[in-house]
C-alpha cells in the first residue's frame, strides 16, 4: 500500500502537473465566483453602462412589501404604466383660459406651477444644462403626478440615471421618490408641496436629494430639438391642415364617442395604420403619402380643443388634425435585398469617423431597397441587418460602400462617392463615445479626464480635415452631404442621395423613412457632459481644420460648411 501512495506523492511534486492544477483549481474558483454572482442579483453596470440595472414598477402602485421589492430588483425590465392611468397631453394644453388647463384643482395640469422653494437655490443647482429643477410635487399611489414609465433601484439610483432614462424614452419631465424611485412623464398632475418634504438622499448619490415619502424631486429635461414627444405609445407628430383629399389621404376614419388620444390611437393601431389624425369627434387612420407627408406643420394653437372624453388633451377640428405616431410599423421601406446584377460601378460612402455614417447607411438601404457594403466588417452592425456587411466590398452587390479610408490609392479604388461631412467637436466626441463604449455607449468619466481624451483630439482632429481634402482632391465624383443639414431637411436631401445612385425615387419610401430615421444606433439625446472637454489650444487648432475645410469646399464651386461649424 505504501508503494502505490509513494508514486502518487512523486507525481504531483512534478513542477508542471503542479502548475497545471494550480490552473485548475483557479480557475474553478473563478466559476464559483461568476455563478455567485449572476445568482445575487448585483444591480452593477451591464452592457449600457449601469443604465438596464434599474427596476421596473407599475406607476400605478408601489409594491407594498420589503421582500416584494427585493424579488422586484432581479427582474430588471420596464413596463409602460397602466393604461387606464394615461391622462397625457401636449405641451401646448397648458396656455391659460382654455377650460381651466392650469387650474390647481383636483386632477388639474401643475406643469407651469413653480415651486415657491427655488427663491433661496444656486442658479447651479436649477439649472445644470441638461435639466432644470422644477420644484417638490405631491405623489399619490393611486392617481399619480407622472404618468409614464417608472422604475427603480434600491442600491444605485441617481438623478442623472433618472433624467437620462426618461430622455431616451422621450418625456418632458423625470421625477424621484423614496430615493430611489424613478417616475417620468409629460404632464404634471399634482400640486407643489413643501421643499422641505423632499428630504431623501438619493440611494447612489448622498450628494443629492431624490424626492420623499409620496414627494417627487421633478426636473424638466432639456431634450434636443430631434427627441420625440411621446405619449404612452404613440408619439405626437404636430397639427396639420386637413389634406385636400381627405379621404385619399387617410382611407379610414370613425365618429368615436368621448373621443381622447388613446380610443383614436388604440384604432389606428388596430387597423395596422402607423398614423392616427384626430379631427374632433372623427379619427382618421393611415400613411404619410404625398397628400399628407406632414411636411407643412402648422401652429399649434389652431388644434387647441379640447377632447370630448378627456378634458388634458386636444383632439383637433374639422380643419385642423392632432396627429400621432402610432406603434404600427410602416413596412413601404422594409424590403431590402442585394442588386440583381452585380455592378462595377464602385460608390464610396465616405466619412470620417462619427460623422454618421452607420446612420446614412440606414437611410439609403430603407430608401432604396438595397442593402450597403462596408470596406471592413463589423459583427455587430451585421447582427443589426446590415446584410451587406459580409460581402467582400468589391462584391458589387451592393448599393453603396461605407469607408472612412483616405489617400489616394484607397480613392481612386472608388467610381463616385458620397462624402459625409459633420462638425468636428461633434464628430469628435461622437468617434470617442464609440471607441470606449460601443456603438450606443459612451466613454467613461476616467476617460473624458484623462490622458485618452487629448492624446485621440492630437492624433484625430488633423484626420478630420485631411479625410475630407483627400476625397475632394482624389475623389472622381463627389456628392457632398452634411449631417446638420440632413437631420433638418432629411427629405430632400435623402432625396438628393438616391438620385446621386442612379436609383428611381419613390416619395411613399422617403415618408416611411421619415417615420423610422432613428434605426439602432441613436445615442440618448440627454446625456451630455457637464463641462467642455475642448482646451482653448484644441478650440484654436480645430477652428483653423474648419477654415481650410471651408476653403476648399468653395474652390471646388460647393457650398462651405454650415454656419454653426464656424468658430465665432
Amino acid at each position: 500500500m505504501a508503494k502505490p501512495l509513494l508514486r502518487i506523492q512523486r507525481y504531483f511534486c512534478r513542477k508542471p502537473v503542479r502548475f497545471f492544477s494550480l490552473i485548475l483549481l483557479y480557475l474553478t474558483a473563478g466559476s464559483l465566483v461568476f455563478l455567485h454572482s449572476g445568482f445575487v442579483g448585483d444591480s452593477g453596470p451591464r452592457a449600457r453602462g449601469g443604465r438596464d440595472s434599474v427596476v421596473a414598477s407599475e406607476a400605478g402602485g408601489r409594491a407594498s412589501s420589503s421582500d416584494t421589492r427585493g424579488l422586484g430588483i432581479m427582474s430588471r425590465v420596464f413596463k409602460e404604466t397602466r393604461r387606464t392611468g394615461r391622462r397625457f397631453g401636449p405641451r401646448w394644453m397648458r396656455k391659460s383660459g382654455q377650460g381651466g388647463y392650469k387650474t390647481a384643482g383636483r386632477g388639474g395640469d401643475y406643469t407651469s406651477s413653480w415651486n415657491r422653494a427655488l427663491k433661496g437655490r444656486n442658479a447651479k443647482d436649477v439649472d445644470d444644462g441638461r435639466a432644470k429643477y422644477i420644484g417638490c410635487y405631491v405623489d399619490d399611489t393611486l392617481k399619480r403626478a407622472l404618468r409614464g414609465v417608472s422604475f427603480f433601484d434600491y442600491k444605485k439610483m441617481t438623478v442623472f440615471r433618472c433624467q437620462d432614462n426618461c430622455a431616451e424614452r422621450g418625456y418632458m419631465y423625470a421625477g424621484l421618490e423614496f430615493g430611489a424611485e424613478c417616475f417620468c412623464g409629460h404632464k404634471i398632475q399634482a400640486p407643489n408641496a413643501s421643499e422641505s418634504e423632499c428630504n431623501m438622499e438619493c440611494k447612489g448619490e448622498r450628494s443629492n436629494t431624490c424626492g420623499g415619502a409620496n414627494r417627487l424631486s421633478i426636473y424638466r429635461l432639456e431634450l434636443s430639438q430631434e427627441s420625440a414627444r411621446r405619449y404612452g405609445s404613440a408619439i405626437f407628430k404636430g397639427c396639420f391642415h386637413r389634406p385636400d383629399n381627405v379621404t385619399a389621404a387617410l382611407p379610414f376614419s370613425a365618429v368615436i364617442q368621448n373621443m381622447s388620444v388613446d380610443k383614436c390611437v388604440d384604432m389606428c393601431t388596430e387597423r395596422e395604420k402607423s398614423l392616427a389624425a384626430l379631427a374632433g369627434e372623427r379619427c382618421y387612420c393611415g400613411f404619410p403619402t404625398p397628400l399628407f407627408s406632414l411636411h407643412e406643420l402648422e401652429d399649434e394653437d389652431m388644434c387647441l380643443y379640447r377632447c370630448p372624453g378627456e378634458e388634458f388633451e386636444s383632439c383637433g377640428n374639422d380643419n385642423f388634425f392632432v396627429v400621432y405616431q402610432t406603434q404600427v410599423q410602416d413596412n413601404r421601406c422594409m424590403d431590402r435585398r442585394f442588386l440583381s446584377a452585380r455592378t462595377k460601378q464602385l460608390v464610396a460612402l465616405a466619412s470620417f469617423p462619427g460623422a454618421g455614417n452607420t446612420w446614412a447607411r440606414h437611410l439609403i438601404e430603407l430608401a432604396t431597397g438595397f442593402y450597403t457594403g462596408s470596406y471592413y466588417f463589423d459583427g455587430s452592425l451585421y447582427n443589426k441587418g446590415f446584410k451587406g456587411e459580409r460581402d467582400h466590398w468589391r462584391s458589387g452587390r451592393t448599393i453603396s460602400i461605407k469607408t472612412h479610408e483616405s489617400g489616394k490609392k484607397e480613392i481612386e479604388a472608388f467610381d463616385s462617392s458620397i462624402l459625409m461631412i459633420r462638425n468636428p467637436y461633434k464628430a469628435l466626441m461622437a468617434e470617442f463615445n464609440r471607441k470606449y463604449g460601443g456603438h450606443v455607449g459612451f466613454a467613461s468619466q476616467a476617460h473624458w479626464k484623462g490622458k485618452e481624451w487629448p492624446e485621440f483630439v492630437k492624433n484625430y482632429a488633423p484626420w478630420w480635415a485631411s479625410h475630407t481634402l483627400d476625397w475632394l482632391t482624389y475623389g472622381k465624383n463627389v456628392h457632398v452631404v452634411h449631417f446638420e443639414e440632413l437631420k433638418r431637411d432629411l427629405f430632400s436631401h435623402l432625396k438628393g442621395m438616391v438620385q446621386f445612385l442612379g436609383l428611381k425615387v419613390s416619395e411613399d419610401r422617403l415618408l416611411c423613412v421619415e417615420g423610422q430615421k432613428d434605426g439602432n444606433f441613436k445615442r440618448s439625446g440627454l446625456r451630455k457632459l457637464e463641462y467642455d472637454p475642448y482646451t482653448p489650444d484644441m478650440r484654436a487648432n480645430i477652428d483653423e481644420l474648419i477654415r481650410t475645410v471651408d476653403s476648399a469646399l468653395k474652390k471646388r464651386n460647393m457650398s462651405g460648411v454650415p454656419a454653426e461649424y464656424m468658430p465665432r
